[in-house]
């Protein structure tokens, strides 16, 4: 029957038992009375009925604004994982759901809701383990929430136990009258049961189940059904009766898993866990999470998987990026299929994150490390999985420490961990660095800073030792993250890696918040209490103490059982032993968390503790008090770890290992440090602990011999360093001898065949010590076994094998020899039939190798063929092709036979693999080739260097080749024309550390040819050198400079004159030994130190000196420095006579006179004038060795300043300056400062005092200043006549010229001003103006002239004309300073308006009616007299006259005569005044200008009032 019918007729047959079931439940309803049904719950058909109680969702009143009580249930997660809560049809949950199978709820999920595969696809197994995944999954969906009180829940459960036993009788009752009741679910009558065996065993799992119908048995691995029939090689599965077996054959490591057997009928379904652990024989570590299971194939094809491209050991440094990779080929290709690869680190795997990216592209797997850090240190795998199995490849990363801001600081710490966290607490972990720095660590400080945030705290004020610090004051809810810093006496290292993210909450809410777990089995309960309001806490219970130090102690307890309906607090007190009192500390705030650090206990006394809780009621009881505990370090520092010991591994790697720390706990790890001999410098291996005692130390020195040590370190510190090791050469570990290649026959008779090969291209780091030689018989396509020809090694490559079978055809292999073991066979040789040979021509010459593997070149060598033919060999052909191309690719490299065994090839090209032939020729002709070499890769090794030639100092000439990569074994081979040298009579080799070098013992003619040298055990380094006769007459020429050598000059004798009128030769000599010995010649003669002469050779610097202290007429001649130094020679001459000799005389003679002068009061500069800013005219010197007593004289046309004299109060004497201010007494008042603001000038120039000069024709004359002491005299003199006296006034004229300001204008009633201002002005100065580039002519309406420091240019009454560009050129001694001002445009019209205005206001002013004289300020008067007071007036039109009494208008009547006559006089008379015309009177004057008003004051007196007054007084 098909696969398709079968699945059709199993749903048919479900279905039909489905209705079956339905219609048999209804009629048990029917039986059931109207009072057992309403006590029953409605709980869901598909969960489970059992009655539970939850407090994950609460229920609250909440009223509303009209009074209602509305109940409300707190949502669930919205993210929240997976519930197994069961759940009623209002939705509150009863109780826990527990599920027959448990799988992986993702995948049920993925599995819902994928397309459906074609249904001829599903077998039996796959259709039933769906069905179950999918009633699972909707009995997940299903969540049900119940509050109840702990009152209603004892009532229920009452209710509930007198219902089931009346259900479990009705049910009872119903079996009996059921017809089904033979039918049942299948049920596990013996479970299968967990093992433990070793690897290679076999194991078989028994179970025996019963049920009717007969169940359907399923056996699981890790959850993935088990194929027995597809691998019937590795799985055995039996079905007798009940009784059903699984059998595992041959375990290994990977049979490690769950095995599951699950059992299905229509009744239901029932499974079973059993756990298999294979060991392994060996003592390496199990498998971690590498070795996971291999898969089994997919549509039959095996898929085969190939890393290439591996990534090697890398190195970092923090802060950097590293990236690894891999190219991955797997075979066949399959379309759209992928295979998994996954990276992991020390065995963990690795997930995607900001510091982690993984990339698969095609066939290149990449993993980039962005930002290292310590952490990111380990062995790194690449795991590629696929139907078929998996494919590894791991290597190590190191990552050292970054670079620090502060030179010795230690590096920053790793793994920074937060454990514990609570409410208000959390304890940080770290690992302590690798580089302590100049000094040992003094501590840690430990940093938070809240998410969110970019703020860092620092958490301890002073360092901690203890590599774990409690953290307290954190507030609850918020996240946090940290890091820790180190400290030693040089300062504080970079920070480490911030922690992962920490929350400050309780651990009860933390796990709710993840979600809850069902158990397997069991029921779980959740009730809640009544509300108690008021309730004091109870006792906290084990109060113990978790960790201690010198630092802090730090305490944990469990919450009172007894503690209300809200939360708790605590208190915790102290009391040391031996006392009855105990001190609260934490008297401010208590804590939330039952966990607390106590800090400033005083180390090495002992304390007890207790906790008290403490809520809004009140404080509770105390709990029982801890132990008494001593405050100090718990846990000590490790032991040192055994003495390491150090195997080779590779040229820059070895092996360390070590006995573990005896006494330590709680191991972090080892640091293992490495010093190279003769330094007391320790580098550190590893920046990350390691806790295994075996070390692959990379990174090493080739060649360099090193010692190791390993130090311990706990969470208290490092241990002591372990003893250093013995000192190991770092060089590659001897291995055995790559295979032998080439087996070819070389000659044949009836019975013996002479064989040939080619020797290993790496002989393991050991000489080869010989070969052995197998065969065997070929019949067709049937081969024997391979049996041994010799017993004892073979010396050569090349073996004659007797006593053979004529015409019977044979196979041969080769195996080499060193001190390290037998390498692998060579591949066989081709099968030879062992006949005669009866060739005429030559046999196919053997032992292609090469050397000198160049980008576009390499040599060729081959050795002579073992049968020459009739005639000898007398040349050979060498043929090439790239390796991929056909057989019709082979070409000739040359024409011509060649008759060395060696050839240079050329024009090839890079990258490209060739293979190549030879083939030998004789009188016969020309016989087979060859075998084809091996594929050489046309490319030149990194690194690869040439030999050189060199000429040393004495003239040697020799060869040097060097060799970075020689491993233990490797050898310099020299050759001449591809020959190994055995004659040592013309050449000498001296071999070094990775350098040889061959000395010419006498070079001639005969030397001429190729010289190569071969590097033993390694990838093939070679190299040579042509020497062809123009080579070696250009090393003879060199050889020669070298044997006669001239000593070099930096410089010829150069002379130079000094101070005292000193003659100084000198040169500096480049080269020289400390045997060097030198002459003084001087015209031939040889001279020596004394007299005159004073002679110095600084070996030091190389400079000769020789210095005389005067120049004479018999020192005319030629001065010569002779050096010898060995056999190298120097001369360099300088020669002084003639007309150099004698000004070189006058000089000297000079400088004596100079230095004689300067021994007594002398002048350091001599007298000249200047000129300050402020135009003042300056006479200055400086003096030098001045005493006191010294006298300073100043004289004027040789009469001598008084101190009496005016022109003494002009001189000055300050920090050795004497200054003669010419104009200092002239002027009497300060010219004003540059920064003051400049006045306009005056109208009238007439009112203005006129400038007065600063130096005049009279200050000219001849100006001297002497002096003397006793030491001596000296004089200096200005002459400030004729030319001297121009000059001063030219640089006067400068500074005035340059310190003129930009012109400005300024406008008046008469017209526009243009002016300048200036420091000073001098009458001798010209200024000129300029109108439109023309010289403007003096004129009453244009004029200029100086008013102070003003230059002007008055124009009156301009017009259109005047507009234009002005120029003031103003004399500066030379050329002129030039200042312009553009009168037009906006400026002429502001300039013009402002004009007049000006003018009209003028005009105003002049015709304004005034007063203007007459009239009195006061008038005293007899009463009874007349006054008559008359007032001078003008104003054009003519005035309007009033008079005024106290502010009232008079008018002309018989008391007061008022009068205005001809326009100017006005007058007022009063006839026979009396006291009441005392007052203030007015004249005032009006006209269209302005009004304007004399006041005077009138007073009456009577002489006989004040006789009275006078005489009672």
């Amino acid at each position: 029957m098909s696969a398709s019918v079968q699945v059709s007729q199993m749903k048919r047959h479900l279905h039909h038992q489905r209705q079956e079931k339905r219609q048999h439940k209804e009629k048990e309803q029917h039986y059931e009375s109207s009072s057992q049904q309403s006590t029953k719950s409605s709980v869901s058909k598909q969960t489970f009925s059992t009655y539970k109680t939850t407090s994950h969702r609460v229920k609250t009143s909440v009223k509303t604004e009209k009074g209602q009580e509305v109940v409300r249930l707190s949502p669930l997660p919205k993210r929240a994982k997976r519930t197994y809560l069961a759940m009623d049809l209002d939705k509150e949950v009863i109780g826990y759901v527990i599920p027959v199978f448990r799988a992986n709820h993702e995948e049920v999920r993925s599995l819902m809701e994928a397309r459906e595969e074609d249904v001829t696809e599903e077998g039996i197994n796959y259709v039933a383990m769906r069905n179950l995944f999918v009633r699972e999954a909707r009995e997940a969906l299903e969540v049900r929430v119940e509050k109840k009180t702990r009152t209603t829940h004892i009532r229920e459960s009452a209710e509930r136990l007198e219902l089931n036993k009346t259900l479990e009788e009705w049910t009872e009752f119903r079996k009996k009258m059921n017809p089904d009741s033979l039918m049942h679910a299948p049920e596990f009558i013996g479970r299968p049961r967990g093992q433990t065996v070793w690897e290679g065993q076999t194991i078989t799992l028994h179970c025996t189940m019963a049920g009717w119908p007969r169940p359907r048995i399923a056996w699981y691995k890790n959850n993935v059904l088990i194929d027995a029939k597809t691998h019937s090689e590795k799985y055995s599965v039996e079905s007798s009766y009940n009784m059903h077996s699984l059998q595992i054959k041959n375990c290994d490591f990977y049979d490690t898993a769950q095995y599951r057997v699950s059992a299905l009928n229509v009744k239901g379904e029932i499974s079973s866990v059993a756990t298999i652990v294979v060991k392994r024989f060996q003592d390496g570590e199990e498998g971690g999470p590498l070795e996971s299971k291999a898969y089994g194939p997919e549509h039959g094809i095996i898929f085969k998987t190939t890393i290439l491209d591996k990534f090697e050991v890398a190195f970092g440094r923090e802060g950097e990026t590293l990236s690894l990779g891999c190219t991955v080929i797997v075979y066949p290709t399959v379309k759209k299929y992928q295979p998994e690869a996954m990276w992991y680190r020390d065995s963990e795997p690795l997930k995607e994150s900001k510091w982690v990216h993984s990339h698969w592209s095609g066939q290149r797997a990449t993993l980039t490390l962005v930002h290292l850090n310590k952490e990111d240190e380990g062995m790194y795998t690449l795991r590629i999985n696929t139907t078929s199995g998996y494919e590894t490849f791991s290597a190590y990363v190191f990552v050292r420490d970054a670079e620090g801001e502060v030179k010795g600081v230690p590096g920053a710490p790793l793994d920074v961990c937060c454990l514990d966290a609570n409410k208000d607490y959390v304890v940080v972990t770290w690992k302590q660095p690798a580089v302590e720095g100049s000094s040992t660590i003094l501590g840690y400080y430990v940093d938070r800073c809240e998410v969110g945030t970019h703020h860092w705290a620092q958490c301890n004020d002073s360092p901690v030792k203890y590599a774990r610090f409690p953290v307290t004051g954190l507030v609850e809810g918020r996240s946090y993250v940290f890091r820790v810093r180190a400290l030693n006496k040089a300062g504080v290292s970079r920070a480490s890696r911030i922690s992962e993210t920490v929350v400050a909450m309780d651990p009860y809410d933390r796990a709710r918040l993840r979600g809850p777990s069902a158990p397997w089995t069991g029921m779980i309960k959740f009730t809640e209490e009544d509300h108690t309001v008021g309730e004091i806490p109870g006792e906290p219970v084990d109060v113990v103490v978790t960790e201690a130090t010198k630092s802090y102690v730090v305490l944990a307890w469990k919450p009172p059982i007894q503690r209300g309906h809200e939360g708790v607090m605590y208190f915790i007190e102290k009391c040391i032993t031996g006392t009855d009192t105990w001190q609260r500390v934490n008297t401010s705030m208590p804590v939330k968390s039952p966990r607390f650090a106590l800090f400033d206990l005083a180390e090495g006394k002992s304390y007890s503790f207790r906790v008290r809780c403490c809520n809004s009621a009140g404080v509770g009881e105390a709990s029982g008090a801890t132990t008494a505990i001593t405050v100090g370090d718990m846990l000590d520092l490790p032991s040192a770890p055994g003495t390491p010991v150090v195997t080779r591994n590779t040229s820059t790697s070895v092996v360390v290992s070590w006995a573990a720390s005896k006494e330590v706990k709680h191991l972090v790890g080892y640091y293992i440090e490495y010093s190279e001999v003769g330094t007391d410098v320790w580098i550190p291996c590893n920046n990350k602990p390691v806790k295994q005692t075996r070390f692959v130390c990379h990174g090493l020195t080739s060649e360099t011999t090193c010692e190791f040590r390993v130090k311990a370190l706990n969470a208290a510190g490092y241990s002591l360093s372990s003893s250093p090791s013995e000192s190991v050469l770092v060089r590659a570990a001897v291995s055995v001898p790559a295979q032998p290649t080439a087996v070819t026959l070389l000659e044949a008779h009836k019975d013996t065949m002479v064989l040939g090969w080619s020797e290993p291209a790496n002989d393991g780091g050991g000489a080869i010590r010989g070969y052995f030689v197998d065969y065997r018989t070929v019949k067709g396509k049937a081969v024997s076994q391979w049996h041994e020809l010799n017993l004892q090694a073979l010396t050569t490559t090349s073996y004659k094998v007797e006593n053979l079978k004529e015409k019977v055809v044979y196979q041969f292999q080769v195996r080499a020899m060193n001190m390290a073991g037998v390498s692998k066979g060579s591949l066989p040789s081709a099968p030879l039939e062992c006949k005669e040979w009866t060739l005429t021509v030559p046999g196919a010459p053997v032992g292609l190798h090469f050397l000198e593997v160049r980008d576009s070149s390499v040599v060729v060598l081959w050795e002579a063929p073992a049968f020459d033919g009739r005639t000898p060999v007398n040349g050979y052909y060498l043929d090439m092709k790239e390796a991929q191309a056909p057989e019709k690719g082979w070409k000739a490299v040359h024409e011509k036979a060649n008759e060395s065994k060696y050839m240079k090839v050329s024009g090839l090209e890079a990258g490209t693999s060739y293979v190549f032939r030879v083939r030998a020729q004789n009188l016969a002709g020309v016989g087979r080739p060859s075998a084809v070499s091996g594929p050489v890769l046309a490319e030149t090794l990194p690194g690869t260097k040439e030999v050189c030639v060199e000429v040393d100092d004495d003239g040697v000439i020799s060869m040097v080749f060097e060799c970075s990569e020689m491993s233990e074994g490797s050898e310099f081979v020299w050759s001449k024309n591809y020959q190994t040298i055995t004659d040592t009579s013309r050449l000498t080799i001296i071999n070094e550390k990775g350098r040889t070098r061959v000395i010419f013992n006498n070079p001639s003619l005969e030397d001429l040819g190729i010289f190569s040298c071969v590097v033993t055990n390694t990838d093939g380094i070679s190299s040579s050198f042509a020497l062809a006769e123009e080579d070696l007459k250009r090393l003879l020429d060199i050889s020669h400079e070298h044997k006669f050598p001239v000593i070099p000059f930096k410089n010829e004798m150069a002379m130079e004159l000094q101070e005292k009128g000193r003659v100084r030769f000198w040169t500096q000599v480049e080269k020289f030994t400390k045997d060097c010995k030198l002459d003084y010649v001087f015209n031939d003669v040889i001279i020596t130190q004394g007299g005159k002469y004073n002679m110095n050779f600084d070996k030091s610097t190389g400079i000769i000196e020789m210095f005389m202290d005067s120049l004479e007429v018999m020192d005319e001649g030629t001065f010569t420095f002779n050096l010898v130094d060995g056999k190298a020679k120097g001369t360099t001459s300088y020669v002084l006579i003639g007309e150099e000799f004698k000004e070189l005389q006058k000089k000297s003679q000079f400088e004596r006179a100079e230095w004689l002068r300067k021994q007594g009061p002398h002048f350091i500069k001599y007298l000249d004038f200047t000129v300050t800013p402020k135009c003042d005219v300056l006479l200055k010197c400086t003096v030098g060795n001045v005493q006191a007593e010294t006298e300073i004289i100043w004289s004027k046309n040789s009469i001598e300043i008084c101190a009496g004299d005016e022109a003494a109060r002009k001189l000055e004497k300050k920090d050795g300056v004497l200054t003669f201010n010419i104009g200092k007494c002239v002027i009497e008042q300060d010219v004003q400062a540059d920064t003051e603001e400049t006045e306009p000038p005056a109208e009238d120039e007439s009112l203005l005092p006129s400038p007065r000069s600063k130096i005049t024709k009279e200050d000219a004359g001849i100006y001297e200043v002497f002096l003397k002491d006793k030491r001596g005299q000296d004089v200096s003199r200005f002459d400030l006549t004729n030319e001297g006296y121009k000059a001063v006034m030219n640089e006067l004229f400068r500074v005035i010229a340059n310190s003129s300001s930009q012109i400005e204008v300024l406008s008046t009633e008469h017209g526009i001003i243009l002016y300048s201002a200036v420091t000073y002005y001098h009458q001798d100065q010209r200024v000129g103006w300029l109108h439109k580039d023309a010289k403007i002519s003096a004129s009453e309406r244009v004029k200029s002239g100086v008013t102070g420091e003003q230059l002007w240019l008055k124009i009156n009454e301009p017009t259109e004309r005047d507009k234009g560009k002005y120029t003031m050129d103003v004399f500066d001694g030379k050329d002129g300073v030039k200042r312009v001002f553009d009168l037009s445009g906006r400026a002429w019209e502001e300039a013009f308006e402002e004009f007049q205005r000006l003018k009209a206001a003028a005009i105003a002013e002049r015709n304004r009616a005034r007063v203007i004289g007459g009239l009195p300020d006061v008038v005293a008067i007899q009463e009874g007299k007349s006054l008559n007071l008359t007032g001078n007036v003008c104003g054009d039109p003519t005035p309007e006259v009033s008079w005024t009494k106290n502010e009232r208008e008079l008018v002309s009547d018989e008391r007061y005569l008022l009068k205005f006559e001809h326009g100017k006089f006005a007058s007022i008379t009063i006839n026979a005044v009396s006291r009441a015309d005392s007052g203030k009177y007015a004249l005032v004057v009006k006209n269209k200008y302005g009004t304007e008003a004399g006041v005077f004051t009138v007073s009456v007196y009577n002489p006989e009032d004040e006789e009275k007054e006078g005489g009672g007084k």
